[in-house]
């Protein structure tokens, strides 16, 4: 008997962890299945450290195509009566009196004047190899949108991670943990992962996917997932589907709660926004409950002591309140110059409750 009294909190305590086992197995088998694709891990090669700061280039615009070039045409004299000419004007030379050059371009016709004096008639068999030639050299040269695409894709990060140590508070006790903001690329497909783990509290992943492409970040899912729970976004060419099951139009330029790190700090790197205080940045920003236009005011520029990058000077951003917040979530942010214009602290607040800090302690770049 009494051997059997010791068995039963071990019977206990299995049948407790088997029903715990189960659970957790339904549960993850009943979430919806994830909208992201899976990327490889990045391989990161070198630590970034502080460089001195320059201005950023101008905002990238479209150059316009060279105009054809001009030739200009010699006008002949205007005749002369032979009895009013001196002989000694006899071999003065030629004089050309008109007051307006005369251009001869790609759209007047051979009639409109005589050929420019540097043009030369080629034989039919010599024409037709210089067309041939100049053909083949169209044909191999990148055409100006594939050199647009490349320069564009040329001006984005290397695959990157930030490491962060967060601190914060949660009512009245204190946070502490760690975070990453992760970016990588293959080809035009990128993937930015957030991941914010708070020692015995909660863990949060938030990860965009989507395209890169002249005009920015082309987000096409977002996903949050946080203790077990995933909520989704998927971004359509023209709507934006909820994680509810509704829809919205899909406006331009809209990014999500992970791909606004990485979309500003391209912006502040290529010279699209100023990092002035005084100016403000705004976008829409999809989440799983609905798309929102942000704007953030940039606020002052400060001196951070960071654990092993020593004092970096960073600009902070501070988001308005929206009109339809469905929460008191808000993230501040400060970016770099001298880091890449990466986002070097993340304060998180959620309201008096809670609030999250995540300051860099390390970068790494492939």
């Amino acid at each position: 008997m009494a051997g059997r009294a010791r068995l039963i909190p071990w019977l206990a305590l299995g049948v407790l962890l088997a029903h715990g086992f189960a659970l957790e197995w339904v549960a993850d088998h009943l979430q919806p299945m994830t909208v992201l694709r899976k990327m490889p891990d990045p391989l990161f090669t070198r630590l970034v450290t502080p460089q001195a700061t320059a201005a950023p280039p101008a905002a990238m615009q479209a150059v316009p195509p060279a105009r054809p070039r001009e030739r200009r045409a010699r006008l002949p004299a205007p005749p002369v009566a032979a009895a009013s000419v001196p002989a000694s004007a006899a071999s003065a030379p030629e004089v050309v009196a008109a007051k307006e050059p005369f251009v001869i371009g790609p759209d007047v016709p051979a009639s409109a004047g005589p050929a420019p004096a540097d043009v030369v008639t080629l034989p039919a068999a010599a024409a037709s190899a210089a067309v041939a030639a100049a053909s083949a050299a169209a044909a191999s040269a990148p055409s100006p949108a594939a050199s647009a695409g490349g320069a564009a894709l040329a001006s984005w990060p290397t695959d990157t991670r930030l490491s962060y140590r967060l601190g914060g508070h949660f009512r009245s006790g204190e946070l502490y943990g760690d975070a990453r903001v992760q970016w990588q690329r293959a080809d035009t497909a990128y993937q930015v992962r957030v991941d914010i783990d708070i020692t015995l509290w909660v863990s949060l992943v938030m990860t965009s996917q989507g395209e890169v492409t002249p005009a920015g970040l082309l987000p096409r899912a977002y996903e949050e997932l946080r203790r077990g729970k995933r909520r989704a976004v998927q971004l359509g060419d023209t709507q934006v589907a909820l994680d509810n099951g509704r829809t919205a139009p899909r406006p331009a330029g809209v990014q999500d709660t992970a791909s606004q790190f990485v979309e500003l700090s391209h912006r502040f790197a290529t010279g699209q926004e100023k990092l002035e205080v005084g100016r403000t940045v705004s976008f829409w920003m999809a989440r799983p409950g609905a798309v929102d236009y942000w704007t953030y005011d940039i606020v002052e520029r400060e001196l951070l002591q960071t654990p092993n990058l020593g004092v970096i000077e960073a600009w902070r951003l501070k988001p308005r309140p929206i009109a339809n917040p469905r929460g008191n979530i808000t993230a501040e942010m400060w970016f770099a110059p001298s880091l890449q214009y990466l986002p070097v602290r993340i304060k998180v607040s959620m309201g008096n409750e809670a609030q999250v800090d995540l300051l860099v302690d390390r970068i790494e770049q492939r």
